[in-house]
């Protein structure tokens, strides 16, 4: 499994707009082979951040699968227009976890 991390800063003011985006974008990304799951968590202390997270079951699925996809010319076209600067992706492998007793 493959954690993908995208740290997103929106255009403040435009939070809003964003949230209702993405609740359509997000059909897209679901929809890919490879997907797992995903969560966009907001900022407290900065409201016009959040942080992307998606479970990809391999890099492969995510840079190739998605990204090479109709579908994300649709994320694209959704979403891309609200970033301020432009996120910097990363993929993680987990080395250790651990549950809540």
């Amino acid at each position: 499994m493959i954690l993908e991390v995208a740290p997103l800063r929106i255009r403040p003011g435009q939070e809003a707009e964003f949230e209702g985006a993405f609740l359509v974008a997000q059909k897209f990304i679901s929809s890919m082979p490879g997907y797992l799951s995903h969560e966009l968590q907001r900022c407290i202390e900065r409201p016009n951040e959040y942080i992307l997270l998606v479970r990809w079951s391999s890099l492969e699925a995510h840079e190739v699968g998605f990204r090479q996809s109709a579908q994300y010319q649709e994320w694209k076209r959704l979403l891309h227009h609200f970033y301020d600067p432009f996120p910097v992706v990363s993929h993680y492998r987990e080395v250790h976890s651990a549950a809540a007793l």
